[in-house]
């Protein structure tokens, strides 16, 4: 009986471990996007997107983000970040090749924005604030809002047509979870 009940405790010790693991690294493919109504999870989705994700994470651990605004919000449609002068014509300086999936651009989703060459995506994306499927196949999705898509649909809003926001709201700053204590 106590070698079974050893055996039963070394298994359960052994399941322990392996959640624990698994925990850290769900959080490695987790973003907290802080954002001034609250906080926006962001689950990564490396399997539709490996280069996208490994370079969003990147940005996001140099602190890319921080502060930038929500140059291009269109109530009902998306609110558009990722551009550090502000203008929507900016970026990181690196272009990715694109990574288009057949993953549907629903609510929550978080997708590339690029110009209209497919391969010129940067460090701007976009958050869908409805179904856009008219955008699958076309963009790269790279992620999906797990929580806190309430505070996204606070994000200030612009132009019905062009979206331009006078007085934009901000990413107050943006952490892969693993890094966050």
């Amino acid at each position: 009986m106590r070698r079974l009940l050893l055996l039963i405790g070394s298994v359960l010790s052994i399941f322990s471990l392996a959640s624990g693991a698994s925990a850290a690294s769900d959080k490695e493919i987790m973003i907290y996007l802080e954002l001034k109504d609250g906080r926006v999870v962001i689950e990564l989705l490396p399997e539709l997107a490996p280069n996208h994700v490994a370079r969003i994470k990147e940005l996001t651990r140099q602190g890319f983000y921080d502060g930038i605004v929500f140059h291009r919000v269109i109530d009902g449609f998306m609110a558009q970040t990722g551009d550090p002068t502000g203008t929507g014509t900016g970026g990181s300086g690196k272009k990715l090749d694109a990574e288009f999936s057949t993953e549907s651009h629903v609510r929550g989703i978080v997708s590339m924005a690029r110009s209209q060459d497919p391969n010129s995506g940067d460090s701007q994306f976009f958050i869908v604030f409805d179904n856009a499927s008219f955008l699958d196949k076309q963009y790269t999705v790279w992620g999906r809002v797990t929580e806190g898509m309430e505070f996204v649909d606070k994000i200030k809003k612009g132009d019905p047509q062009s979206g331009e926001v006078d007085g934009p709201d901000k990413i107050i700053s943006m952490k892969v979870a693993e890094d966050v204590d």
